[in-house]
């Protein structure tokens, strides 16, 4: 099984999938990552010489945050903001989306499931 940046690649993936599963590479990444490492993008994970591996783990150390450095950075960048009190950093403390979407309708995976309201009457009830 190889592994690259403390993970797994998962068995008999095309590398070109593989490597997403490395946090902060995505597909166009990838596909960079492969071409400057001169592997073919429909390899299999499991073909891979140790070659291969030494050459892609080389360009990621060299040009790509990824992992841990990168999950640090961007916890440390939500506490700057959320130090700082502007306005995105406060939408982080509250649980809100910070991007300007709305909240009256939606929002449900940011705020979380819905809570009734003790006390308010349905519209059946007052009639």
């Amino acid at each position: 099984m190889a592994r690259i940046a403390g993970i797994d690649l998962p068995r008999n993936k095309r590398m070109e999938v593989a490597l997403t599963y490395i946090y902060g590479i995505g597909r166009p990444a990838a596909r960079k990552i492969l071409e400057e490492a001169n592997v073919d993008l429909a390899k299999k994970s499991d073909g891979l010489t140790e070659a291969e591996l030494q050459k892609i783990r080389e360009i990621l150390d060299r040009n790509h945050r990824v992992e841990g450095d990168l999950r640090r950075e961007v916890s440390m960048n939500i506490k700057r903001l959320v130090d700082l009190g502007c306005y995105r950093g406060v939408r982080h403390r509250k649980g809100l989306p910070v991007h300007g979407q709305r909240t009256h309708s939606n929002a449900r995976t940011r705020k979380g499931p819905a809570v009734a309201i003790a006390g308010k009457k349905s519209v059946k009830a007052m009639k």
